[in-house]
């Protein structure tokens, strides 16, 4: 697949008080079809994560992010996005090859593209369950079964220590940009939901708790413990040995769901997994 350094568009259609901060750029992919997505994988396995973890879905891994998350289990969908651009007839149809019922649409950051919501609305018509992982920065107007939420945490800085190209060049676009409280609100609001926190350590939960709390008071619908799951950082078992046993516990300490990391604990970090 071709690599490309411009994928991270300005999301032109939708709700994000922060896309005024993101470089607006245009693909220039000489293969890019009118109405289709960089894709970086699309691939049939187990969900891994969350309230549907086990279930049988397609992947439909979009390339591009607006943010830097220095563990990134999908490096080559933000840090060096690489993907091939396929049109949504092209798709559907690899969804519809295999037998599934559901379809989770996730990245990079899948709602920065405005195909995305087209995709959605093809995929309700045709009755398949929907499942949209995002960073939450982002809300647009599509009909999403879960809406799969990770906001991200101040732990999720790529700090030059942390950053992967060691230069750090990314941590005031990733800080600036990395919680959206309009575009969660009106998530949150819009679709079934949850809300997945991925934990390095005992120090994330008093950002976790003070953003619940801002939330509950901006939405207009209930966000119960049981709609958040606190999810052990590591894209290798041998770092989920190091982070699970401690974020399970939070789990129990706090009232909120664990969830596992299934694909990793089944398959470490191979890719189409």
């Amino acid at each position: 697949m071709p690599v490309s350094h411009s994928v991270d568009q300005e999301p032109s259609g939708a709700t994000n008080s922060t896309e005024n901060e993101h470089q607006n750029q245009t693909d220039n992919d000489d293969d890019r079809p009118d109405d289709g997505l960089p894709i970086n994988e699309l691939f049939y396995s187990l969900q891994g994560e969350g309230t549907l973890a086990g279930v049988p879905s397609v992947f439909v891994r979009t390339s591009g992010c607006n943010l830097r998350c220095w563990f990134c289990d999908s490096y080559h969908t933000s840090w060096e996005p690489t993907h091939a651009w396929m049109s949504l007839d092209e798709i559907l149809a690899e969804i519809e090859s295999y037998d599934a019922d559901h379809v989770v649409l996730t990245g990079g950051e899948p709602m920065l593209h405005d195909a995305s919501a087209d995709l959605l609305s093809e995929l309700d018509d045709r009755g398949y369950h929907t499942t949209v992982e995002t960073n939450g920065t982002i809300h647009r107007d599509a009909p999403i079964d879960l809406a799969s939420i990770s906001p991200k945490l101040e732990s999720s800085t790529p700090t030059p220590e942390r950053d992967p190209d060691g230069d750090g060049e990314w941590e005031q676009r990733h800080e600036n940009a990395r919680l959206d409280l309009d575009a969660l609100t009106e998530l949150v609001e819009t679709h079934p939901f949850q809300l997945k926190f991925v934990v390095t350590d005992a120090d994330d939960m008093p950002e976790i708790l003070d953003l619940l709390s801002e939330l509950r008071d901006a939405a207009t619908v209930p966000i119960r413990d049981e709609n958040v799951l606190l999810m052990p950082e590591g894209a290798t078992r041998e770092r989920l040995a190091e982070t699970r046993t401690r974020t399970a516990e939070l789990a129990m300490e706090h009232g909120f769901r664990y969830t596992p990391r299934l694909h990793v604990d089944l398959w470490n970090d191979a890719p189409e997994t």
